[in-house]
């Protein structure tokens, strides 16, 4: 049996950045904590400001060995994707520093390990969210994606990443 991991996965967002943290084996796993680091009203530089802040906040204050968080995904609007991609350059830049392997993730693969869809909704992420870590009562959205993201990553770094859709072959990345 493999040995157990503490993972931090990152929901990134220029408004409102998810994060959860789990113990995982990558068959088994238990939840530490989450939340959601909402980044207030200043200017987009403010804004990753407190992005690496706090996630750097959240690394210090529960140890994770190993990050995980979403890839951008491209967007219709592409200032959007550039707002969203610079939050998760915030986010890495905190795991970075702090000396964390990153695991990137589209959201596709997220939803197709956790729900066995790639086209899951969110609602039915949260369901499996709350059923695999036995969590009870209402979970925020932002929160339920970055544990989603952690789980997925759990899993991922003791199997080979599948291939998303036959067109297109993703690299086998292995943690060890």
């Amino acid at each position: 049996m493999a040995e157990s991991v503490r993972i931090i996965g990152i929901d990134p967002g220029s408004v409102t950045t998810g994060w959860g943290v789990i113990d995982s084996d990558g068959r088994s796993s238990h939840h530490v904590a989450h939340g959601a680091i909402a980044t207030g009203s200043g200017s987009l530089p403010e804004r990753l400001g407190v992005i690496q802040r706090e996630v750097a906040a959240v690394i210090l204050e529960h140890g994770p060995a190993e990050m995980g968080i979403e890839e951008v995904f491209v967007a219709r609007n592409a200032m959007s994707a550039l707002k969203l991609g610079q939050a998760r350059g915030a986010a890495i830049c905190a795991g970075v520093a702090a000396e964390l392997p990153v695991g990137e993730y589209p959201a596709r693969l997220v939803k197709q390990t956790l729900v066995g869809v790639g086209g899951a909704g969110k609602e039915q992420v949260q369901h499996m969210v709350k059923v695999l870590l036995g969590l009870n009562g209402k979970l925020q959205a932002d929160a339920a994606d970055a544990l989603g993201i952690a789980l997925c990553h759990a899993h991922a770094r003791t199997r080979p990443a599948p291939v998303l859709n036959a067109g297109r072959r993703r690299k086998s990345v292995r943690w060890k």
